[in-house]
């Protein structure tokens, strides 16, 4: 089933329920794909990685300005924002543990024989690469850089 079919279905699931959360996020989910869909050069459907990435930038977008609404002590705002990540997730990949990644990114290094921070770049695009969709860029960063200082 595509992801687009299991967005429609949990809509109607969350319009029957009346849950308001639940709906904007799948709204926000079907119009990314949308986007995606009729943009210069784009096929008819999504590739699994597409749909991944679309994910994950909506998650990240939402976490991003729940952490701007509680720095300017705004929770009220930002329950709903994390609200809506937790109804996105339920569609993305299960995500690995820290020490998960950080167990994959050392044996990169190891493998790779990279060593101080002059070799991030390389790190940072095997490992990106590698773990696609089971971890998000920024802890793979920050793993990164604490792995080669």
């Amino acid at each position: 089933m595509s992801l687009e079919t299991q967005i429609m279905d949990e809509m109607k699931n969350a319009m029957r329920a009346k849950d308001t959360v639940a709906l904007e996020a799948l709204r926000a989910i079907k119009s990314g794909i949308i986007l995606a869909k009729t943009e210069a050069g784009a096929s008819e459907t999504l590739s699994a990685d597409e749909e991944i990435k679309l994910l994950q930038r909506l998650v990240k977008q939402r976490k991003d300005s729940a952490a701007i609404y509680n720095e300017q002590g705004r929770a009220d705002l930002a329950e709903p924002e994390l609200a809506q990540v937790a109804v996105i997730e339920k569609f993305l990949p299960a995500q690995l543990s820290e020490a998960e990644v950080e167990t994959a990114v050392a044996a990169i290094i190891a493998e790779g024989g990279f060593s101080g921070m002059a070799a991030m770049g390389q790190v940072m695009g095997k490992a990106s690469a590698a773990l696609a969709g089971q971890t998000d860029g920024k802890t793979i960063s920050t793993i990164v850089k604490k792995l080669l200082t």
